[in-house]
């Protein structure tokens, strides 16, 4: 069961190390005037589990926060994620990974 924590916290953190690297790298394209990754990518990434990381890359590189649906969706997908995380954490039944 330990070897399942670890794989999803090491999962996690390359998964939100990445959703702070695209949106710097989005950023850094936007101001070149070069190709962009699409926005649906970037909220692709949060939902598999970056949204934390793609949260700060917002901030951090100042990107997207002028769209709403940015602003707003970012951090709904981070409580989501908290509720379903902490629903399967305190559920009644055991989930066995193989």
């Amino acid at each position: 069961m330990e070897d399942i924590w670890l794989i999803l916290l090491i999962y996690l953190a390359a998964v939100n190390l990445f959703g702070l690297i695209i949106m710097g790298v989005d950023k850094s394209r936007a101001k070149r005037r070069k190709w962009r990754i699409p926005e649906a990518t970037l909220f692709l990434v949060a939902i598999i589990g970056g949204s934390i990381g793609s949260i700060a890359g917002m901030y951090l590189f100042r990107h997207k926060t002028k769209h709403w649906y940015f602003v707003v969706g970012m951090p709904v997908i981070l409580v989501l994620q908290i509720i379903a995380a902490l629903i399967m954490y305190f559920a009644p039944i055991n989930l066995i990974f193989l």
